[in-house]
């Protein structure tokens, strides 16, 4: 009786191992790149269909991923969101080196999730990162499109090379923050 079970389970394990060995053989890894920069994780190409590791990519085209687990559903939403830079009345792009007040307006529209706050910060060309200013957003009075202008802001780029504005959102769904534009300010 005990041979059985131990010819059965072996059959059953070498015929999984088997599947598994076989299934891994039909998807071919697929190199993902976005804007011409390869990707860390790889996508899977499997009976003519491309799966690509979603969290990745919508990080990458600074999108939102709102993950519905009660449903297995994900969501992706990408907010319109074009950031402009004043020093005073004056709008700029580039700097010299030194302390600079400036301060940021963001427009963002086509805002499809809920969201509890905004935030921008700043980050030097060995990336770290110093916020410029975060804000709550009453979900309950948002309209899907608004403007946010920062404070009056004082920085010192000590350094040449290239700054980034980041604009961040947090959904009402998530804790985390997540970027959803860019703006380069280079410094000479």
């Amino acid at each position: 009786m005990k041979i059985k079970k131990l010819v059965v389970l072996t059959l059953a394990l070498s015929l999984f191992g088997g599947t598994a060995l076989f299934a891994d053989s039909t998807a071919q890894k697929v190199r993902v790149f976005v804007n011409g920069i390869e990707s860390k994780e790889s996508g899977l190409l499997s009976e003519g269909s491309t799966f690509l590791p979603l969290r990745q990519i919508a990080s990458s085209l600074q999108a939102l991923v709102v993950w519905d687990d009660s449903a297995k559903r994900a969501s992706i939403y990408k907010p319109n969101v074009h950031m402009f830079l004043f020093q005073g009345q004056n709008s700029f792009g580039n700097v010299k080196q030194g302390r600079v007040t400036f301060s940021v307006f963001s427009q963002i529209d086509n805002l499809k999730v809920d969201i509890n706050g905004v935030k921008v910060a700043i980050a030097d060309p060995a990336g770290d990162e110093k916020l410029i200013q975060a804000q709550d957003v009453n979900p309950s009075k948002q309209p899907d499109n608004f403007w946010f202008r920062s404070e009056d802001f004082r920085y010192n780029f000590d350094s040449a090379g290239k700054y980034l504005i980041r604009f961040y959102i947090k959904p009402v769904s998530s804790n985390e923050w997540t970027v959803v534009s860019e703006k380069t300010i280079t410094a000479q």
